[in-house]
This record gives structure tokens, sequence and C-alpha cells, in this order.
């Protein structure tokens, strides 16, 4: 089963060695293992069974005796169990994969728009003192800006703060990278006021910039014509988003504030002066934007010569209002007496998505899983921000990632499962037994749902992957169970007893056959390196899974096959 995008690229490397792992053992066990068997075994070797086996031999034997008498006890409960676990499912949660810790932390400050380079630089330097004096933290600095090549455009008023921390092993005592995030929080909005701050990590950060445009788990998109409507409505989603469960560092990209040096000529006073427009125009033109009146040249290279007022002069309204404006009767008149000057505040930005104008508000999540925060939100956001006709809002960041591939494995995994009843039909024959055989599977599916809940982990692609893995390895010991129980059948027992031998002959294989591939993955469950964020929820699914289904499996399967097999046998029918 091949999955694509980007849990497809994460996934298929295991899947392909999980493949090859299986076509190599099946191929040595037809073809080394009964060679090895003939050398190495004598012709008097017998099986005997350990001290576990005997215990757990004496455990199963009354209680398979009990289930075979309370068969519709057994089935019912059985049911109820499964559907207990799935109403259970949704308080699991859910998010695209976990987050990975990738040993840094990243920043961005946020400014108002318009700031100086100056002042952006201060702010930087506080805050990278502040964050330095961490014992956790190794270094930090901080990118303003554009670069030459503007791979990643940015105005002065934002940038990137990379903090590298020091190894997990050298932090105080009891201290989470969740809890030194906040601490680092709550020291620079107390200690360096004036700019907000949005965490996150390097990786992840352009991460969520590539997937919805925004550097945040969480990205809504106001669409619609005027930008104060976009402005007001942006706010107001940002108010509502702020107050859900689990949003963190909650911002609205800057549209407004920018302040605009604003001259509105008055055409009606120059008219007065004999001042043509075009004249005033010149004269805003040569001293704010700055007229070219000559070249230098220099060997090859040539540089313009351009004529305008110092910057000091330019940001003083009261001395650009006593720039002189030549009249036709060679009088001087001030530009103040044919024009206004103002600094008014103008949009900072205008952005677009497919032709319609939008802002975004965007916030990340923690504390919580991204899918319950986003239905909650989006229940919030719909009941209290009410749309003008012509306005919409779309959900974006990590969410469409989720969403995305929980359409993928509403396909894959009911294909997933109509390829294992399809292969045990086609080994049995017998659309009865496939669908007995089959069993093992909801009740796998319930072993991993109690192991997600029980270790708090959300359901995620990870352990999707997890659960369809599962699936023929829950299988599996049904086959062995039935295959035993038909052999004794064929060798003229009747249904009873070929349950009861059968059952008892096979509980040594089936629980070999658990016990390996649960404890494979137990270095995986419990592992705290790199990458064991992702390998963890998979490894709980199926360790929970085996682990259910092989319990349930000794015991409701030769139930089943007893009820059902038994009505057969009792008109005639053979297996």
């Amino acid at each position: 089963m091949t999955l694509t995008g980007i849990e497809g690229k994460m996934f298929r490397p295991m899947a392909y060695t999980v493949a090859l792992a299986l076509v190599g053992a099946l191929i040595l066990t037809l073809t080394l293992i009964p060679a090895l068997c003939a050398l190495c075994l004598s012709r008097d070797t017998r099986e005997k069974d350990n001290l576990i086996l005997r215990a757990a031999d004496r455990l199963y034997r009354p209680t398979l005796e009990w289930a075979l008498r309370r068969r519709g006890i057994v089935a019912a409960g059985s049911v109820l169990f499964f559907l207990g676990c799935a109403a259970l499912f949704p308080l699991l949660g859910s998010e695209f994969i976990p987050r990975l810790d990738e040993g840094a932390i990243a920043i961005q400050p946020i400014r108002p728009p318009g700031v100086s380079v100056e002042y952006s630089v201060a702010m930087v330097g506080a805050a990278e003192r502040v964050v330095k004096s961490f014992p956790e933290v190794v270094d930090a600095y901080t990118r303003i800006g554009s670069a030459e090549l503007a791979t990643d455009p940015m105005p002065p008023s934002v940038g990137d703060m990379i903090i590298t921390l020091k190894d997990r092993g050298q932090w105080r005592r009891g201290l989470t990278k969740e809890k030194l995030i906040s601490q680092m929080q709550e020291r620079l909005e107390r200690e360096v006021p004036g700019q907000g701050y949005a965490f996150s990590q390097p990786i992840q950060l352009r991460t969520d910039e590539l997937v919805s445009g925004v550097k945040a788990d969480i990205a809504v998109k106001v669409f619609g014509e005027d930008l104060e409507t976009l402005s007001s409505l942006g706010n107001r989603v940002q108010a509502v988003l702020g107050k859900v469960a689990g949003a963190e560092d909650v911002t609205m990209e800057q549209t407004t504030g920018l302040p605009t040096l604003e001259i509105t000529i008055d055409r009606a006073a120059a008219a007065r002066f004999g001042i043509n427009v075009a004249d005033v125009q010149e004269v805003i033109e040569a001293f704010i934007g700055g007229r070219t009146v000559g070249q230098v040249i220099e060997g090859d290279r040539r540089f313009d010569i351009v004529v305008k007022l110092p910057e000091a002069l330019r940001n003083d309204i009261t001395a650009l209002e006593e720039l002189r404006v030549a009249a036709p009767g060679g009088e001087r008149v001030s530009l103040s007496q044919v024009a206004q000057i103002a600094i008014r505040p103008s949009p900072a930005q205008v952005s677009r998505e497919q032709g319609a104008r939008r802002v975004v508000v965007q916030a990340n999540v923690r504390g919580r899983d991204l899918g319950g925060f986003v239905a909650d939100a989006q229940a919030q956001v719909a009941g209290q921000v009410k749309l003008p006709t012509g306005y919409r809002i779309e959900w974006g960041g990590q969410f469409e990632n989720l969403q995305s591939a929980r359409t993928r494995l509403l396909i894959v995994v009911p294909l997933a499962l109509a390829l294992i009843f399809l292969l045990l039909f086609m080994t049995f024959g017998s659309l009865r037994q496939a669908a007995m055989i089959f069993t093992g599977v909801p009740l796998a599916v319930t072993g991993g749902i109690l192991a997600l809940l029980l270790r708090g982990l959300p359901f995620s692609i990870s352990a999707g992957v997890g659960f369809i893995a599962l699936f023929g390895v829950a299988v599996l010991n049904g086959v062995v169970l039935v295959s035993a129980i038909n052999k004794l059948r064929e060798e003229g027992r009747d249904v009873p007893e070929a349950v009861r031998e059968g059952a008892h002959t096979r509980l040594r294989p089936v629980l070999m056959t658990a016990l390996v591939a649960s404890l494979g993955f137990v270095p995986m469950a419990l592992s705290s390196g790199v990458g064991a964020e992702v390998q963890r929820p998979l490894a709980t699914v199926v360790i929970g899974g085996i682990l259910s289904s092989t319990l349930l499996t000794l015991i409701v399967l030769p139930t089943l096959y007893a009820w059902f097999e038994g009505k057969e046998a009792a008109h005639g029918v053979r297996p």
C-alpha cells in the first residue's frame, strides 16, 4: 500500500524495509530453515514447554472452557468492548504528525510597520541578551529584513531569531522545552516590551510558510475587497482565536499603520498664483524624491548626480512647508500655500491570493491537539464573526496537511482491509471463516486506541500508518488457529474437540508471534532521541493492538468457530 505526499515520503523507507524483510524471511523459511532442521535436529527431538508456557497454558485452559460454554456472552462482550473503544477515539484528538524537536527555537519578533532599521537592531539586541541569559542557550542571532537575493523578503519590522540549545542532559532538572519557551516569553514581554513574539522552530517555521504562506501552525485567511473591512474582520477573528484553549502567539499580519507623507496640491490656490500643477510636482520631485542633474564618469563606471533634501528635512513637515515654488511673475510662493502636507497612516501591505485580497490571522498551538483546536476555533469564529456579503474565511497551515492525509487514509485503509479479506478468502475458500479471522482487526484496533489514550498521544498520520501495519499482523494469529482447527477436523475430529486441541497446540506459536512482533517495537515506543516523536505513536499502536488482538483472539476466535462451524457440522457440512 503506497501513501503519497509528505506522509508518503516519511514512511516509505520503513514500508520498503518491512516488505523486503518479510520477503527475505519467507525465502529463508522455505529454504534454509528446513535444511537446518534436517542437519541440526536429531530424530528424537521433542518440544518441551518452559515455565512461562506452562503457566500460560494453565491459565488458558479454564478460560477457554468458560468462553466455550458462554458463547453469547463472549460475542456480545467483544462487540460492546469494540464499540466502547470506538467511542473513546474522538477523545484522542488529532494532528498531522507529531512535532519533531529540532534542538533549537525560532522566535519571530514583530514590530510596528515602518520602524527604522536602527530601532529594530536595538530591540533585537535587547531580546538576544535576555535569551542568552538562560543557561540552556548556546547562542542566539537574528536576521532582519531581506537578503541581497531576496529569497525570503521581510520588512525591517520583521526578523527571525534562531536560538541554539544545549543537550537535554545539561538542562535544569525538570525543565521541558515548553516550560523553557514559556519562561522566555514571559521575560521578553516584561523586559523588552514594544514588540510581539511568535515562537516556533527553524525548520518548522519554513515548512509552515511553504504550506500556507505564514510561519505558524494555523492560518485563518479572510478574503474580501475593502482593506478597512478586512482589517476589522481580522481583528475580530484574532480576538476570538486568542480565547480558544491552546492558542499561542496569535497575531494578524500588519496591513495598516504605515506612516506615509501625503502632499495634496490645492489646484484652486495654485491657479490664483498662476502656478501650474506640474511646477509644484517638479519641486516635490526634486527636493523629496530627488532629481538626476548629471553624471560622474570614472573609467567604465557611471554614477548619477542626484539633488534632494537631507533626510532630516525630508521628514520635517515644517521644513517642507517652507519650500519655495516659483510663480510666473517671479514671486516665490511657499509650498504650504499651494498644497496640504500631512503624515497619515496608509496600508502597510496589500496581500493577494488567487486574485483576491486577504489578511491572515496566524496562531501556534501548544498544549493540545491540532485537530481539536481547529474544530473549536472554527465553531467559535463561525458563531461570533459575521461576514458581510462577498467575504469568506479559509483555514490553512498544518491543518491542510491533516485534512489531505485524512482523505488519503479514507482510501488507503478500506483498500488495505479489502485486500486482507480477499487474501483470507482465497486461503480458506470460505467467507464464514474469512470473516471469523477478520474479527482480529477490530480487536486489534481496540488495543491501539487504548494504548494511545493511556500514553496521552493524539491520533496522527504516524499512528494511522501503525494501524495499517497492525491489520496484517492481527489476522496472522487467526490464520494459525483456524488452520490448525481445520486440519484436526480433516483428520476426523468433531468441532468441539478440534477447537480445544487446536487452540491448545497453537498457544505457543500465537504467543511467540505476538511477543516477537510487539517486542520489536518496544525500543521505538520508549525512545527519546531524534525523530522519536514520529516513531512513538506508530510503535504504541502496534504494541497495544497486538496485545489486545492476541489475548482476545485466543478467546473470541475459538468461541466463534465452535459456534458457527458447529452449526454447519450438525448439518453435515465439512470445512
